[in-house]
Protein backbone atom coordinates (compact mmCIF):
# COMPACT_ATOMS: atom_id res chain seq x y z
CA UNK A 1 0.00 0.00 0.00
CA UNK A 2 2.87 2.20 0.97
CA UNK A 3 4.14 1.70 -2.90
CA UNK A 4 0.74 2.88 -4.20
CA UNK A 5 0.80 5.85 -2.64
CA UNK A 6 4.16 6.71 -3.24
CA UNK A 7 3.41 6.40 -7.03
CA UNK A 8 0.49 8.09 -6.71
CA UNK A 9 2.20 10.98 -4.99
CA UNK A 10 4.93 11.27 -7.57
CA UNK A 11 2.03 11.41 -10.37
CA UNK A 12 0.46 14.15 -8.51
CA UNK A 13 3.60 15.72 -8.46
CA UNK A 14 4.29 15.47 -12.34
CA UNK A 15 0.91 16.55 -13.05
CA UNK A 16 1.48 19.70 -10.52
CA UNK A 17 4.42 20.57 -12.04
CA UNK A 18 2.80 20.45 -15.70
CA UNK A 19 0.09 22.97 -14.31
CA UNK A 20 2.67 25.21 -12.62
CA UNK A 21 4.43 24.99 -15.94
CA UNK A 22 1.45 25.86 -18.39
CA UNK A 23 0.07 28.81 -15.75
CA UNK A 24 3.99 30.18 -15.69
CA UNK A 25 3.87 30.23 -19.33
CA UNK A 26 0.45 31.38 -19.72
CA UNK A 27 1.56 34.52 -17.28
CA UNK A 28 4.67 35.35 -19.48
CA UNK A 29 2.57 35.32 -22.60
CA UNK A 30 0.00 37.87 -21.07
CA UNK A 31 3.49 39.95 -19.45
CA UNK A 32 4.57 39.96 -23.09
CA UNK A 33 1.52 41.22 -24.63
CA UNK A 34 0.70 43.35 -22.16
CA UNK A 35 4.22 45.07 -22.98
CA UNK A 36 3.98 45.21 -26.75
CA UNK A 37 0.93 46.94 -26.63
CA UNK A 38 2.39 49.32 -24.29
CA UNK A 39 5.62 49.49 -26.60
CA UNK A 40 3.04 49.73 -29.70
CA UNK A 41 1.55 53.19 -27.54
CA UNK A 42 4.95 54.65 -27.24
CA UNK A 43 5.56 54.19 -30.91
CA UNK A 44 2.77 55.63 -31.96
CA UNK A 45 3.51 59.16 -29.86
CA UNK A 46 6.73 58.80 -31.25
CA UNK A 47 5.87 58.68 -34.73
CA UNK A 48 3.13 61.08 -34.71
CA UNK A 49 6.04 63.52 -33.10
CA UNK A 50 8.67 62.21 -35.94
CA UNK A 51 6.28 63.29 -38.46
CA UNK A 52 5.41 66.93 -36.97
CA UNK A 53 9.30 67.51 -36.61
CA UNK A 54 9.93 66.22 -40.50
CA UNK A 55 7.44 68.81 -41.30
CA UNK A 56 8.69 71.91 -39.68
CA UNK A 57 12.10 70.23 -40.78
CA UNK A 58 10.82 70.75 -44.48
CA UNK A 59 9.29 74.18 -43.77
CA UNK A 60 12.97 75.73 -41.94
CA UNK A 61 14.63 74.07 -45.62
CA UNK A 62 12.44 75.88 -47.43
CA UNK A 63 12.92 79.27 -45.70
CA UNK A 64 16.95 78.35 -45.83
CA UNK A 65 16.58 78.21 -49.45
CA UNK A 66 14.75 81.61 -49.78
CA UNK A 67 17.28 83.17 -47.35
CA UNK A 68 20.28 81.82 -49.66
CA UNK A 69 18.61 83.18 -53.02
CA UNK A 70 17.97 86.72 -51.03
CA UNK A 71 21.63 86.62 -49.65
CA UNK A 72 23.01 85.82 -53.37
CA UNK A 73 20.97 88.49 -54.93
CA UNK A 74 22.18 91.21 -52.12
CA UNK A 75 26.16 89.73 -52.99
CA UNK A 76 25.22 90.01 -56.80
CA UNK A 77 24.36 93.86 -56.47
CA UNK A 78 27.56 94.93 -54.67
CA UNK A 79 30.20 96.18 -56.56
CA UNK A 80 33.96 95.07 -56.35
CA UNK A 81 36.18 96.74 -54.31
CA UNK A 82 39.60 95.46 -56.19
CA UNK A 83 39.78 98.44 -57.95
CA UNK A 84 39.20 100.93 -55.06
CA UNK A 85 42.01 99.04 -53.17
CA UNK A 86 44.53 99.51 -55.62
CA UNK A 87 43.93 103.34 -56.01
CA UNK A 88 44.38 103.33 -52.67
CA UNK A 89 47.54 100.96 -52.67
CA UNK A 90 48.71 103.26 -55.25
CA UNK A 91 47.80 106.20 -53.51
CA UNK A 92 49.53 105.33 -50.57
CA UNK A 93 52.69 104.15 -51.82
CA UNK A 94 53.06 107.06 -53.94
CA UNK A 95 52.05 110.01 -50.98
CA UNK A 96 52.59 108.36 -47.87
CA UNK A 97 56.04 106.49 -47.56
Amino acid sequence: MGKLWKILLAIGGIIAGLFMLKSKSDISKKEFNKKTKSNKKKLDVITKKTSKLKKEKAATKSKIKKIKSKIEDTKSKIKTTKSSKKTIKDFESKYRK
